[in-house]
């Protein structure tokens, strides 16, 4: 009985846009279930349960009717929770993805067993982010049926190991989903996610800059104005390592001296918390390395269906080779 979720065969094109903290919301997800791809977003870019449940119903909604309409199948979508002291408001955000069935729940900081029961009682399925082995092994014993490797050069809280050295290691200890997340902004670098082992890509930055998504116009420009080398890994804004834009950080005034450092990590009080990191995040724009193909915004449409060509004509181009081998 094969281990791989369900849905992987039904999608457009092998591929989740990720949840990513104050850009992604109800309009961004309908828009990617809608062309074939899983549309996820975080449970606290709502500030309140209650707006967040709103949330939850507007997307259930907003699906059923395009299929009803269509006779299209939309593709599931997903909602990220924080699993860790610091958010108060995990138990209830729980009770809101469990009263309504949401289809995938993507956990963070934290993998517990319980929680991925009460999300299986109903027949959801739960993915959980990782950076190296360890994190694996300890997800895997929860019961999770999927890890998403988040590899270097990734946006946000990005890990620092090799895709290919992850994937590997991940692999020797986990056979059921594979997700690879960190600098996969193309066609191409989907079908060489699937080609170092991953069952989907796990794509942020590229959806930062669609018409959809919440990100504002001189946060898409400065993505499109940046490279590789733009993007520089820190604690210093949080106090937990993450890849942020270069002049984001020089425009406030965290120079290449402050950003060196390592920051301690303190969280205080928890509420206090999670108020410092949305004010951080807000003026301080984080991206991956990807960036250094991104040089548009595009609709979400019309973004999935050139991802969708690139990674054809990829995988047409490597069966090609094994004429040559």
């Amino acid at each position: 009985m094969s281990q791989k979720a369900n849905f992987i065969s039904d999608l457009n094109i092998p591929v989740v846009a990720a949840p990513m903290f104050l850009i992604s919301g109800p309009k961004l997800v309908i828009e990617c279930c809608k062309n074939g791809i899983v549309g996820t977003f975080p449970a606290l870019n709502h500030r309140s349960t209650e707006g967040f449940e709103s949330w939850v119903i507007e997307i259930k909604e907003t699906l059923a009717k395009f299929e009803e309409e269509t006779g299209k199948k939309a593709a599931p979508f997903g909602v990220n929770l924080i699993v860790h002291h610091t958010n108060p408001r995990l138990k209830a955000d729980l009770e809101i993805c469990v009263k309504h069935q949401v289809p995938l729940i993507i956990t963070s900081l934290g993998a517990i067993s319980d929680l991925v029961d009460e999300v299986h009682s109903y027949g959801g399925l739960v993915f959980h982010d990782i950076i190296k082995k360890r994190h694996a092994e300890k997800a895997a014993a929860a019961g999770v049926d999927g890890l998403i490797l988040v590899s270097a050069g990734a946006g946000g809280h990005a890990g620092t190991i090799n895709p290919m050295s992850l994937v590997a290691e991940v692999k020797s200890v986990f056979d059921k989903t594979i997700l690879l997340s960190g600098c996969i902004s193309n066609g191409r670098d989907i079908a060489s996610a699937l080609q170092m082992g991953a069952d989907l890509a796990y794509m942020g930055t590229r959806f930062i800059n669609t018409t959809e998504s919440k990100a504002d116009d001189d946060y898409q420009k400065m993505i499109i104005d940046s490279g590789s080398s733009d993007i520089i890994y820190t604690a210093a804004v949080s106090g937990v390592s993450a890849n942020f834009l270069r002049s984001s950080l020089e425009s406030i005034g965290i120079t290449e001296e402050l950003w060196s450092k390592k920051a301690k990590v303190d969280f205080g009080k928890e509420l206090d918390a999670q108020k410092a990191e949305a004010k951080a995040w807000k003026t301080l724009w984080s991206a991956g390395q990807g960036v250094s193909t991104i040089r548009d915004v595009l609709p979400v449409e019309e973004l999935v269906q050139r991802l969708k060509s690139e990674f054809i004509a990829a995988l047409q181009e490597q069966a090609k080779r094994l004429e040559q081998y």
